[in-house]
């Protein structure tokens, strides 16, 4: 049997990859010793010219399908790792067929639940951890996406502003729709339960980490956060024909969230007006962002970086200026001068967004403690001096 790539982009040096051998028996020639989420597969990070893909193992048909799934969830902009391929007809030297093989891009910045843990986890950061994941789900779910095994395992986590963003790892199970049913809406989150509470109670039996939880608090958070979160996104209202204003209330509050509403149904009659929104849309704060200076961050981190071109706007006396102006200003004096303070070797241990906020929350307590504004370029340089060789990396092993 000859060996079959299946890509939307096909990077020549795949085929010099030991495809006749056993994912498992793999050696340090391809492999990249990263920290790996659980998984009933064989799974490996492998670098690829300049590239670090992650290999999965599984029967040809469910690869395929997978990579299908994660090419949808791409197109339409939800978090979830980029698909790169799938390989079948792999044979061992003795003819023996092998399994097929997903690749996908690996996210940088980006750990596993259970490192995330071992990697200076405070107990009050835990519920933003499984939040980040409720928030995925309901993402998912606005797309019109079952997910069929919701856990903290098949998903990866990036620091983003003192919290989590998620990605989608494992689309196996998954299935799209044009809009999902409640009742597969209520299956996904059951699971997602159950799942939360099993990894979190194997964890703390575990000796990977001294982080003590109450799964069944946990659980009921997400339970509660789903529902509202949902809710707050989808539900209708209804008002008096005299209280307009409550249709951009309505609307800052998903703004708040991190939403845009790109439709909204409202039916009005004599004395009552109803509206629900019909389509909303993740992002909001990064799309602000990035229209204003470029940046790509995590939608939490866009927040934060709003707030400090908007004080930048306020002291610096460029109220109405041209927005677009002032935030290159900020960009070219405040943000990039601060995130080339960070040493070249250390750049990889840290997202700059993420270390721009941190530098922030810092200038906070030396502030704080002297009893002063502190220069935002001296918390900088003792960020980098004495907070930083402390902090865990978010991208260990190899990729700094």
């Amino acid at each position: 049997m000859a060996l079959h790539v299946v890509a939307a982009r096909t990077d020549p040096a795949l085929f010099g990859l030991p495809w006749s051998t056993p994912l498992a028996e793999w050696d340090d020639r391809h492999v990249v010793p990263l920290p790996l989420g659980l998984s009933r597969h064989v799974v490996r990070v492998v670098q690829v010219n300049h590239q670090f893909l992650a290999v999965k193992e599984t029967e040809a048909a469910v690869a395929l399908r997978e990579y299908d799934m994660l090419r949808t969830l791409q197109r339409l902009g939800q978090p979830a790792v980029s698909p790169r391929g799938v390989v079948t007809g792999r044979v061992d030297i003795d003819g023996t067929p092998l399994p097929a093989a997903l690749l996908t891009e690996h996210l940088h910045y980006s750990l596993p639940y259970r490192t995330v843990f071992q990697h200076g986890l405070r107990p009050d950061q835990v519920p933003a951890l499984v939040d980040a994941l409720v928030v995925l789900l309901v993402r998912l779910h606005l797309a019109g996406f079952f997910w069929g095994d919701v856990s903290l395992s098949n998903a990866l986590f990036r620091r983003s502003a003192g919290g989590f963003a998620a990605y989608l790892v494992d689309a196996e199970t998954s299935e799209h729709h044009e809009k999902i049913s409640d009742a597969m809406r209520e299956h996904d989150l059951t699971v997602a339960m159950e799942n939360i509470f099993a990894e979190l109670m194997d964890l703390q039996a575990s000796a990977d980490t001294d982080v003590e939880v109450d799964g069944h608090e946990i659980v009921t958070q997400v339970d509660e956060r789903y529902h509202a979160l949902w809710g707050e996104l989808t539900a209708a209202e209804e008002f008096g024909t005299d209280e307009w204003y409550r249709i951009e209330q309505r609307i800052g509050r998903l703004n708040d969230l991190g939403f845009d509403v790109d439709e909204l149904d409202v039916r009005a009659d004599s004395d009552h007006v109803r509206i629900q929104p019909k389509v909303v849309e993740a992002g909001h704060h990064c799309r602000e962002l990035r229209k204003l200076t470029g940046l790509d961050v995590e939608d939490s981190q866009a927040r934060k970086l709003l707030n400090d071109l908007a004080a930048f706007t306020a002291h610096g006396g460029h109220d109405g200026q041209d927005p677009e102006l002032v935030a290159r200003r900020w960009l070219s004096g405040v943000y990039t001068p601060i995130v080339e303070i960070l040493p070249p070797e250390q750049r990889g241990r840290i997202a700059p967004a993420e270390y721009f906020h941190e530098v922030m929350e810092h200038r906070w307590a030396l502030s704080d403690e002297a009893g002063h504004e502190v220069d935002i370029f001296d918390s900088a340089r003792d960020y980098v001096a004495h907070v930083l060789p402390d902090r865990p990396s978010d991208a260990p092993t190899g990729l700094t």
